[in-house]
Protein backbone atom coordinates (compact mmCIF):
# COMPACT_ATOMS: atom_id res chain seq x y z
CA UNK A 1 0.00 0.00 0.00
CA UNK A 2 3.14 2.29 0.73
CA UNK A 3 4.57 1.89 -2.35
CA UNK A 4 0.89 2.39 -4.03
CA UNK A 5 0.60 5.27 -2.67
CA UNK A 6 4.77 6.65 -3.46
CA UNK A 7 3.39 5.51 -7.43
CA UNK A 8 0.24 8.03 -7.10
CA UNK A 9 1.82 10.59 -6.06
CA UNK A 10 4.71 10.46 -8.44
CA UNK A 11 2.35 10.00 -10.84
CA UNK A 12 -0.08 13.21 -10.03
CA UNK A 13 3.49 15.33 -9.97
CA UNK A 14 4.27 14.56 -13.80
CA UNK A 15 1.65 16.68 -14.73
CA UNK A 16 1.22 19.57 -11.86
CA UNK A 17 5.18 20.24 -11.89
CA UNK A 18 6.59 20.93 -15.01
CA UNK A 19 3.20 23.86 -14.94
CA UNK A 20 5.78 25.59 -11.98
CA UNK A 21 7.75 26.70 -14.82
CA UNK A 22 4.39 29.22 -16.66
CA UNK A 23 3.22 32.19 -15.48
CA UNK A 24 1.48 32.13 -11.90
CA UNK A 25 -1.76 31.01 -11.72
CA UNK A 26 -3.61 28.89 -9.39
CA UNK A 27 -3.70 25.25 -10.75
CA UNK A 28 -6.67 22.60 -9.64
CA UNK A 29 -6.48 19.16 -8.77
CA UNK A 30 -9.67 17.53 -9.24
CA UNK A 31 -10.19 14.25 -7.09
CA UNK A 32 -13.05 11.92 -7.31
CA UNK A 33 -14.09 8.86 -5.09
CA UNK A 34 -17.23 6.53 -5.42
CA UNK A 35 -17.50 7.52 -1.67
CA UNK A 36 -15.96 10.28 0.71
CA UNK A 37 -13.26 12.30 1.62
CA UNK A 38 -13.21 11.74 5.55
CA UNK A 39 -10.15 11.32 7.77
CA UNK A 40 -10.27 8.03 7.60
CA UNK A 41 -10.80 6.87 3.95
CA UNK A 42 -8.24 6.45 1.18
CA UNK A 43 -9.25 9.08 -0.68
CA UNK A 44 -8.89 11.81 1.96
CA UNK A 45 -5.22 10.47 3.19
CA UNK A 46 -3.96 10.57 -0.44
CA UNK A 47 -5.45 13.78 -1.26
CA UNK A 48 -3.99 15.23 1.73
CA UNK A 49 -0.64 13.36 1.26
CA UNK A 50 -0.48 14.40 -2.57
CA UNK A 51 -0.91 18.07 -0.94
CA UNK A 52 1.52 18.08 1.75
CA UNK A 53 4.02 16.82 -0.86
CA UNK A 54 3.04 19.50 -3.78
CA UNK A 55 3.67 22.12 -1.46
CA UNK A 56 6.99 21.39 -0.59
CA UNK A 57 7.48 21.59 -4.61
CA UNK A 58 6.02 25.61 -3.99
CA UNK A 59 1.82 24.37 -4.45
CA UNK A 60 0.19 26.03 -2.15
CA UNK A 61 -3.56 25.62 -0.98
CA UNK A 62 -4.99 29.29 -1.31
CA UNK A 63 -2.34 30.68 -3.68
CA UNK A 64 -1.54 28.52 -6.55
CA UNK A 65 -3.16 25.53 -5.63
CA UNK A 66 -7.00 24.39 -5.41
CA UNK A 67 -8.08 21.11 -4.65
CA UNK A 68 -11.55 20.34 -5.89
CA UNK A 69 -13.08 17.06 -4.37
CA UNK A 70 -16.30 15.80 -5.28
CA UNK A 71 -17.82 12.18 -4.14
CA UNK A 72 -20.32 10.34 -4.72
CA UNK A 73 -21.11 8.99 -1.10
CA UNK A 74 -21.99 5.63 -2.78
CA UNK A 75 -24.18 6.71 -5.03
CA UNK A 76 -22.63 5.66 -8.40
CA UNK A 77 -25.09 7.48 -10.68
CA UNK A 78 -23.67 10.57 -9.11
CA UNK A 79 -20.67 10.14 -10.77
CA UNK A 80 -21.17 11.70 -14.10
CA UNK A 81 -22.75 14.50 -13.30
CA UNK A 82 -19.67 14.96 -10.66
CA UNK A 83 -16.60 14.91 -13.63
CA UNK A 84 -19.04 17.32 -15.58
CA UNK A 85 -18.65 19.58 -12.52
CA UNK A 86 -14.57 19.03 -12.35
CA UNK A 87 -14.65 19.72 -16.11
CA UNK A 88 -16.40 22.73 -15.95
CA UNK A 89 -14.04 23.78 -13.07
CA UNK A 90 -11.00 23.48 -15.16
CA UNK A 91 -9.05 21.02 -13.29
CA UNK A 92 -5.29 20.62 -14.62
CA UNK A 93 -5.26 16.84 -13.65
CA UNK A 94 -8.20 14.21 -12.31
CA UNK A 95 -7.26 11.73 -9.07
CA UNK A 96 -9.70 8.93 -9.10
CA UNK A 97 -10.51 6.61 -6.40
CA UNK A 98 -12.05 3.17 -7.77
CA UNK A 99 -12.99 1.60 -11.10
CA UNK A 100 -16.38 3.38 -11.05
CA UNK A 101 -14.87 6.82 -10.38
CA UNK A 102 -12.17 6.15 -13.16
CA UNK A 103 -14.93 5.02 -15.78
CA UNK A 104 -16.83 7.87 -15.26
CA UNK A 105 -13.91 9.96 -15.51
CA UNK A 106 -12.94 8.11 -18.73
CA UNK A 107 -16.28 9.02 -20.30
CA UNK A 108 -16.68 12.74 -18.80
CA UNK A 109 -13.46 13.55 -20.16
CA UNK A 110 -10.62 12.85 -23.28
CA UNK A 111 -8.24 15.59 -22.87
CA UNK A 112 -7.94 16.25 -19.05
CA UNK A 113 -4.94 13.80 -17.57
CA UNK A 114 -6.53 11.24 -15.18
CA UNK A 115 -4.31 9.74 -12.65
CA UNK A 116 -6.33 6.20 -11.64
CA UNK A 117 -6.08 4.84 -8.01
CA UNK A 118 -7.36 1.42 -6.74
CA UNK A 119 -9.14 0.71 -9.89
CA UNK A 120 -8.33 -2.95 -10.65
CA UNK A 121 -6.45 -4.28 -13.57
CA UNK A 122 -7.03 -1.31 -16.57
CA UNK A 123 -6.46 -3.64 -19.16
CA UNK A 124 -9.04 -6.51 -17.99
CA UNK A 125 -11.50 -3.49 -17.08
CA UNK A 126 -10.82 -1.76 -20.56
CA UNK A 127 -9.76 1.73 -18.84
CA UNK A 128 -6.22 1.53 -21.35
CA UNK A 129 -5.17 -0.74 -24.28
CA UNK A 130 -2.29 -1.87 -22.33
CA UNK A 131 0.42 -1.18 -19.69
CA UNK A 132 2.94 -0.42 -22.10
CA UNK A 133 1.26 1.73 -24.57
CA UNK A 134 -1.97 2.81 -22.28
CA UNK A 135 -3.19 5.66 -25.34
CA UNK A 136 -5.41 7.96 -24.13
CA UNK A 137 -5.60 10.20 -21.29
CA UNK A 138 -5.03 7.93 -18.37
CA UNK A 139 -2.24 6.74 -16.86
CA UNK A 140 -1.93 5.68 -12.87
CA UNK A 141 -1.33 2.06 -10.87
CA UNK A 142 -2.30 -1.18 -12.04
CA UNK A 143 -3.95 -3.00 -9.11
CA UNK A 144 -2.31 -6.78 -8.83
CA UNK A 145 -5.17 -7.90 -6.50
CA UNK A 146 -6.80 -10.12 -8.91
CA UNK A 147 -3.45 -11.97 -8.99
CA UNK A 148 -2.51 -11.66 -5.24
CA UNK A 149 -6.37 -12.97 -4.20
CA UNK A 150 -5.72 -16.94 -6.31
CA UNK A 151 -2.39 -17.03 -3.91
CA UNK A 152 -3.81 -15.64 -0.86
CA UNK A 153 -6.78 -18.03 -1.06
CA UNK A 154 -3.61 -21.41 -1.76
CA UNK A 155 -2.56 -19.66 1.33
CA UNK A 156 -5.71 -20.18 3.07
CA UNK A 157 -5.65 -23.90 1.84
CA UNK A 158 -2.37 -24.65 3.45
CA UNK A 159 -3.49 -23.37 6.46
CA UNK A 160 -6.40 -25.23 6.74
CA UNK A 161 -6.15 -28.32 4.62
CA UNK A 162 -9.67 -29.69 5.01
CA UNK A 163 -11.29 -26.05 3.82
CA UNK A 164 -13.85 -27.30 1.62
CA UNK A 165 -16.05 -23.97 1.26
CA UNK A 166 -15.43 -20.28 0.89
CA UNK A 167 -17.36 -16.91 1.16
CA UNK A 168 -16.54 -13.87 -0.57
CA UNK A 169 -18.19 -10.94 -0.25
CA UNK A 170 -17.60 -8.33 -2.87
CA UNK A 171 -18.85 -5.10 -4.84
CA UNK A 172 -20.57 -6.38 -8.00
CA UNK A 173 -20.75 -2.99 -8.95
CA UNK A 174 -17.42 -2.31 -9.01
CA UNK A 175 -16.01 -4.11 -12.07
CA UNK A 176 -11.99 -3.82 -11.10
CA UNK A 177 -13.21 -5.87 -7.60
CA UNK A 178 -15.45 -8.06 -9.98
CA UNK A 179 -12.30 -9.11 -11.70
CA UNK A 180 -10.67 -10.37 -7.85
CA UNK A 181 -13.48 -12.05 -7.30
CA UNK A 182 -13.32 -14.14 -10.65
CA UNK A 183 -9.57 -14.69 -10.20
CA UNK A 184 -10.19 -15.96 -6.40
CA UNK A 185 -13.09 -18.51 -8.16
CA UNK A 186 -11.30 -19.63 -10.62
CA UNK A 187 -8.66 -20.55 -7.98
CA UNK A 188 -11.00 -22.22 -5.32
CA UNK A 189 -12.35 -24.58 -8.16
CA UNK A 190 -8.59 -25.74 -8.90
CA UNK A 191 -8.02 -26.18 -5.52
CA UNK A 192 -11.48 -28.09 -5.04
CA UNK A 193 -12.77 -25.16 -2.84
CA UNK A 194 -16.48 -24.67 -3.31
CA UNK A 195 -17.32 -21.15 -3.48
CA UNK A 196 -20.80 -19.03 -1.50
CA UNK A 197 -20.44 -15.82 -3.80
CA UNK A 198 -22.62 -13.10 -2.29
CA UNK A 199 -22.12 -10.09 -4.24
CA UNK A 200 -23.38 -7.09 -3.19
CA UNK A 201 -24.25 -3.25 -4.88
CA UNK A 202 -26.38 -1.16 -2.50
CA UNK A 203 -26.05 -0.70 1.13
CA UNK A 204 -29.56 -2.43 1.88
CA UNK A 205 -28.24 -5.71 -0.09
CA UNK A 206 -25.89 -6.38 3.24
CA UNK A 207 -28.82 -7.57 5.08
CA UNK A 208 -30.21 -10.02 2.45
CA UNK A 209 -26.35 -11.34 1.89
CA UNK A 210 -25.82 -11.96 5.39
CA UNK A 211 -28.60 -13.89 6.48
CA UNK A 212 -27.83 -15.90 3.64
CA UNK A 213 -24.54 -16.17 4.93
CA UNK A 214 -25.88 -17.35 7.87
CA UNK A 215 -28.47 -19.81 6.59
CA UNK A 216 -25.11 -21.43 4.61
CA UNK A 217 -23.32 -21.41 7.62
CA UNK A 218 -19.63 -21.36 5.69
CA UNK A 219 -17.15 -22.33 7.70
CA UNK A 220 -13.93 -20.64 5.88
CA UNK A 221 -12.33 -17.81 6.52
Amino acid sequence: MKMQRLVLIIAVFLFVLPLQAQTAKVYRIGFLSRGGFGSGTVPGRLSEEISRKLAQSGFVIGANLELVKRGAEGHYERLPALVAELVVTKVDVIVTFSYPAAAAAKTGTSTIPIVIFGAGDPVKTHLVDSLNRPGGNITGISDVAAELAPKRLGLLKEAAPKLQRVAMLWNAKDLGMTTRYEASAAAAKELGVAVLSFGVGEPNDFGGRLRRWSATSPRAF
